[in-house]
């Protein structure tokens, strides 16, 4: 029997989700599930992860986003407004991929009110190539049949058939221990026959295995400061919120004709290939009738003479070096990368702007002639090919410092020459580490400070362990370090405490803004990666989006990336 999961919130859905990527895909294989759906909320954070794994483990990746909904414009900060609805959306192809995109991106930056929001204007501007359901309990549909408003109900499924077609809308049936379920489903299935719908069905999955719910209960205490006992606190209704295998599905819905089968039929619709081995270099203006190629060849001719005087063209090492690296640089399509960098190291110059550059760019001919580099790597033997080798074919990469207080300054630079629309920084995800996953947990279990801080100061300080120097973590701390072992063994409560710590290290806390990184690209990032509002920041910075995939991701999307480092 095939089903697929199609409502799945991974460990980037930042406030309820504990699914953690690489342990759903072995639970997704083990099941011989064909195919499952990432559907975080409000963000993208996860989707490249996601999508890497999954091609990894075999398994067909549907990209989706459960969205918000606002009640009104998505620019209204009505205080009235501020409970939207949910929205599931999956993508169905490439284009459907661009507007959950947009999406994401315009929910972050204008419709941000308590949540990420669009409104039904956007969506049915940008609901070409995506798939919709009625949605979870939380979705409009599912609430106006709760508040008897059976009108509104047959209004708003006329809306989404008007704007997604009826091959791509399907009303969506859930079972979990809340009791206006039952009402939903109920009208659902007599919805589905007086407007002859498919049905779908789902688990709202925010876990991988039923005993996970004890540690994603926790995590939510964790995130909204709460404490276990707190019988009024955040919670899921039940543990039945796991990546409930096909069989089960089969018990529940197997009665509902298709509710099983659609979810595969669903996944077949979903075709996408997201990573490709194509660079999206912003495109570099250069004089009339030139090319990158040859405009790049101009500068280092120019250069080489600045640099070498009669040995440029006398010394045969120097000029095959020159011609080897050229030939090389345009092989690998990195011409305009050279010119946009030496633009900003133009720039830097121009406006006093201390900077100074590392990395491997130093073994770089082309860099030094250009004045990127300032050392020679003729005199001092550096190798080309550890910065840029044909037979390891990945971006280049040259991080500049620049002087803190300036640092803005060139930020401004490449906002306005490439436009603020092709200009962002990166988004830095904060992880749970040992001690703090300790201090949290202990918090919001109610154990005594004192007992909780003689556990943390037996955990080294720095990254790694000082014997085997492996990452600081908490097993790694328990299977090394006698101390905090016996300390840790010394109650049940705190055996429980370290337990449960060390299934949260690791999850994602919260959000910020990578330190250096700025993404510059030849068209508007969001036809290639989602935005975020900023993070974290003085009115200072220019740049007012953060990309919502991170550095390792932007690299696997073939977006040049330029760290600009600012050192006081």
């Amino acid at each position: 029997m095939s089903f697929v999961h199609l409502h799945v919130h991974t460990e980037y859905s930042l406030l309820d989700g504990f699914t953690k990527i690489d342990k759903l895909m072995e639970r997704v294989k083990q099941m011989n599930m064909p195919a499952v759906a990432i559907t975080d909320h409000g963000t993208m954070f996860g989707v490249i992860e996601f999508y890497l794994a999954a091609k990894k483990a075999g398994i067909k990746p549907i990209i989706g986003l459960e969205g918000y909904l606002s009640v009104g414009a998505m620019t209204s900060r009505d205080p009235r407004e501020k409970n939207s609805t949910h929205l599931l959306l999956l993508a169905k192809n490439m284009t459907g991929y661009k507007n959950l995109l947009q999406i994401a991106s315009a929910s972050q930056l204008e419709g941000y009110y308590y949540h990420p929001r669009i409104d039904h204007e956007y969506l049915a501007e940008h609901a070409e190539g995506l798939i919709a359901t009625s949605g979870c309990m939380a979705a409009e549909i599912p609430r106006a049949i709760v508040a008897n408003d059976m009108t509104g109900v047959r209004e708003k499924i006329s809306w989404y058939l008007d704007v997604f077609g009826r091959e791509n809308f399907y009303l969506e049936l859930q079972d979990h221990d809340v009791q206006e379920l039952k009402l939903i489903n109920r009208e659902l299935l007599r919805l589905g026959k007086e407007f002859d719908l498919k049905f779908v069905a789902t688990n709202d999955t925010h876990y991988v295995d039923q005993e996970d719910w004890e540690y994603q209960d926790i995590m939510l205490a964790v995130q909204t400061g709460a404490k276990l006992t707190d019988e009024r606190r955040f919670r899921m209704s039940d543990p039945s919120y796991y990546l409930r295998s096909p069989e089960e599905m089969k018990s529940l819905f197997g009665e509902v004709p298709g509710a099983i089968e659609n979810t595969l039929e669903v996944a077949e619709k979903c075709e996408l290939e997201l990573i490709n081995d194509e660079h999206h270099l912003p495109i570099f203006p250069v004089p009339v009738n030139e090319t990158a190629e040859g405009y790049l060849r101009i500068l280092c001719e120019k250069g080489i003479r600045e640099r070498y005087g009669d040995r440029a063209e006398t010394d045969p090492v120097v000029r095959e070096r020159l011609e080897k690296e050229l030939n090389i640089i345009h092989s690998m399509g990195f011409d305009a990368y050279f010119l946009i960098v030496h633009d900003l190291i133009q720039f830097a110059r121009q406006e006093n702007i201390w900077y100074n550059v590392r990395g491997s760019g130093a073994g770089s001919l082309v860099s030094y002639v250009l004045n990127i580099s300032p050392i020679d790597p003729i005199k001092f033997k550096l190798i080309f090919e550890r910065f840029l080798n044909p037979e390891r074919i990945s971006m280049p990469d040259i991080d500049l410092d620049i002087q803190d207080d300036k640092r803005f300054k060139m930020l401004q630079y490449c906002s306005d020459k490439y436009g603020s629309d092709r200009v962002s920084q990166i988004i830095t995800f904060n992880t749970l580490g040992a001690k703090n996953a300790i201090r949290d947990v202990g918090r919001v279990m109610d154990i005594p400070l004192p007992d909780v801080d003689k556990i943390c100061k037996l955990i080294p300080g720095g990254t790694r362990m000082p014997m085997s120097g492996q990452p600081i973590t908490i097993k790694n701390c328990l299977e090394e370090l006698v101390d905090f072992r016996e300390a840790v063994n010394a109650t049940p409560e705190l055996t429980k405490l370290v337990r449960t710590a060390s299934e949260m290290e690791g999850i994602t806390r919260n959000v910020g803004t990578h330190a250096a990184g700025v993404i510059i690209t030849d068209i508007p990032i969001t036809e290639y990666a989602p935005l975020h509002r900023p993070t974290s920041g003085s009115d200072e910075n220019p740049i007012k989006s953060v990309a919502q995939f991170e550095m390792n991701f932007v690299d696997k999307m073939g977006l040049l990336k330029i760290d600009f480092l600012g050192l006081v």
